[in-house]
């Protein structure tokens, strides 16, 4: 079995749960920030904590602090068409952490 066989990854769920389509063109606009983000998540040491997040919240604004791929996956998440689920201006920075 190949190697990325055996090592799960939660990107497809994260993404879908920050309201980032794939089938919208994410994927092959952003295919090399994608493959990085696949292969971090492919050798993230906190599977256990996303997958706790993943099955806690439906939706977020915001990936985990502990993910690495919030900076990839907030560009994203501007960057796709049609944004336009942001209720209220909220930056990493700013955002509570009920929002994170």
């Amino acid at each position: 079995m190949p190697a990325h066989e055996r090592q799960a990854t939660h990107i497809h769920e994260m993404m879908e749960h920050l309201g980032i389509e794939p089938g919208c063109g994410a994927i092959s606009r952003w295919s090399l920030s994608y493959t990085t983000a696949f292969h971090r998540c492919e050798n993230c040491a906190d599977k256990q904590n996303c997958r706790d997040w993943l099955a806690a919240i439906a939706t977020a604004n915001f990936a985990p602090r502990f993910c690495p791929n919030a900076d990839i996956l907030f560009e994203m998440q501007i960057e796709q068409p049609g944004v336009g689920r942001w209720d209220h201006p909220v930056t990493p920075a700013t955002a509570r952490p009920d929002e994170i």
